[in-house]
């Protein structure tokens, strides 16, 4: 729970609609000296209804892209958070238009399937139950109850894509949210879909073992050799950030030609077959 009143709406109707059934975590990324403060708000009025509430932070300062770390660290405390308190769900209070700014976003850079279906209602444990309902009627919502909430000044950063994306879309209404949200499971579905198929594929014709990963078989649909090279490449170098896809269909071009190419520390050989084997350490100078 960020404070935000997104998340506070979900935490108060959480505990009206599972009574003694709910508790609450909150991550403070340690970007901001307010968070201490809102994580303690959230944490006093949790007190009062009864909730479990768990501050979570960092072991180390963020690196990086900011925001990129901040939200892959945050699944990780919360996922650790929630097996260490042997909860079923995890719940968090992304809403439509929180769903719409990240899909325009990531259309922007070119996001595939897996992209584009990544924020959607059910992924596993983690659950965004309030995918349909706007950030206004969150507001509505928590100010009729009483219910407290705090603004993130990071919110009105014009620094942050997001934020630019919000001020554009302030006040749009051609888009509807519920037929989005609809497209999304039809996204998750194909992805879906796409993973099961590439399962199969990758059962018959990848072969891991050793210090290399071989591709049996090429004669596939590019989306499909996309996901088989990145699972090659999480094998031999499970540390590496994955390839996006420029650099995948640029990989696909040189490997179809027969061409060696390397690839997330990887080299790749291209062919028939496609083997690959972690690159060489470079010499130092």
């Amino acid at each position: 729970m960020s404070g935000g009143a997104d998340s506070m709406a979900l935490l108060s109707a959480a505990a009206l609609c599972w009574p003694g059934a709910v508790e609450a975590a909150t991550v403070d990324h340690g970007l901001r000296p307010e968070a201490r403060d809102e994580a303690a708000m959230v944490a006093d009025w949790c007190a009062g209804q009864g909730i479990s509430h768990t501050t979570l932070a960092f072991d180390a300062p963020l690196a990086g892209n900011l925001q990129a770390s901040a939200r892959e660290g945050r699944y990780a405390l919360l996922e650790g958070w929630r097996r260490t308190r042997d909860l079923n769900w995890l719940m968090t209070g992304h809403q439509a238009d929180d769903q719409l700014e990240t899909i325009l976003l990531r259309l922007n850079r070119g996001a595939g399937v897996g992209g584009l279906a990544s924020v959607r209602a059910r992924r596993g444990v983690l659950l965004r139950p309030l995918l349909g309902e706007r950030r206004a009627a969150l507001r509505a919502w928590c100010t009729a109850r009483g219910v407290p909430f705090v603004d993130d000044p990071s919110n009105e950063d014009m620094r942050f894509d997001r934020v630019r994306m919000r001020r554009e879309l302030a006040g749009l209404d051609l888009v509807d949210r519920a037929g989005l949200a609809r497209s999304v499971d039809a996204l998750a579905d194909a992805d879906a879909a796409l993973a099961w198929t590439t399962d199969t594929i990758a059962d018959e014709s990848l072969v891991l073992g050793g210090d290399s990963a071989v591709l049996n078989r090429t004669d596939l649909p590019p989306e499909i050799l996309r996901r088989l090279l990145t699972r090659m490449i999480a094998y031999l170098n499970p540390g590496a950030e994955k390839p996006r896809g420029p650099s995948l269909d640029q990989a696909l071009v040189q490997l179809f030609d027969g061409k060696a190419m390397t690839l997330a520390d990887c080299v790749v050989t291209g062919g028939r077959i496609w083997t690959m084997r972690r690159a060489p350490p470079r010499k130092a100078r």
